[in-house]
């Protein structure tokens, strides 16, 4: 998910360098969803793991 979010980042940059505004803005937008989500899931993941059986 975060090379994903990297991925189009990349992109966005490159379009923005280029004069492409539009792709730029939707590579961004995408990137930050992304984002997002992965943090979300992260956090999920290592409070999940905290919470795991003590033996």
């Amino acid at each position: 998910m975060l090379g994903w979010a990297l991925t189009f980042l990349v992109i966005a940059i490159i379009a923005a360098i280029f004069g492409f505004g539009g792709i730029a803005s939707a590579s961004a937008g995408i990137a930050q969803i992304l984002f997002v989500i992965f943090l979300i899931l992260f956090i999920a993941a290592l409070v999940m793991r905290g919470r795991g059986p003590r033996v």
